[in-house]
């Protein structure tokens, strides 16, 4: 299969997003509607083990693919469930527990993992647990979660995970070190270049373009 090495845009946001609670992490409509038109198929399942508020779903859903998703938070659960038809197959859980779910094997997964710092402590795929503080943390347990990933995918599956590198008190290469851990159990396909177009929020105006990473079940 062939895939562009750079794409263009535009940056927009999800119609199904809440306006009272802080969603500025959350990845735009655009980017999901182009992979799942141009990788999937009607009646496909999507899944994403981190699906926040429900923009995949969301997505998924309104072009006639089935959804699936996982996510830790409660309060964006609930948010995510309540906008779609196929609430039932949205799980309050940790996506590291993604093995024993009892989920169904996918066709389709896309998402954006919760980012963190190279030189922070505070570790997202934690809750910010204290007993796994730290970047090495982070990456040991996304790699686990990829992992568990693997395990619900069909065979020839397609994974695309979205990646920004970070340039804060110090860089933080993270669409090398997903690409690295990641790698251990699915394999790397190809690497496409986003570059957005047209107005952004805040949260997004210093980021130019993104990374698109994308894996497949072998």
């Amino acid at each position: 299969m062939a895939y562009p090495s750079f794409i263009e845009l535009a940056f927009l946001t999800g119609q199904n997003t809440p306006n009272y609670i802080d969603n500025c992490d959350q990845y735009p409509e655009s980017l999901v509607r182009y992979f799942i038109e141009n990788y999937t198929k009607k009646g496909d399942s999507v899944f994403d083990p981190f699906i926040g508020f429900g923009t995949t779903a969301f997505v998924a859903e309104e072009m006639g693919r089935i959804p699936y998703g996982i996510e830790a938070d409660a309060e964006r659960f609930e948010w995510g469930a309540g906008q779609i038809e196929h609430w039932q197959n949205i799980t309050h859980d940790d996506a590291a527990n993604i093995a024993a779910l009892g989920l169904p094997q996918m066709d389709f997964c896309i998402t954006s993992p919760p980012y963190m710092i190279s030189d922070g402590d505070w570790n997202p795929l934690y809750g910010g647990d204290p007993q796994y503080d730290g970047y090495e943390a982070y990456l040991k347990r996304l790699e686990f979660i990829f992992s568990q990933v693997a395990t619900v995918m069909k065979k020839e599956a397609l994974i695309i995970v979205q990646s920004d590198n970070i340039q804060d008190t110090s860089y933080t290469p993270l669409v090398r070190d997903f690409h690295h851990h990641i790698s251990k159990s699915l394999k790397p396909q190809a690497e496409v270049i986003l570059r957005w177009t047209g107005a952004k929020p805040d949260y997004h105006k210093d980021y130019e373009h993104t990374h698109c990473l994308i894996f497949k079940k072998v």
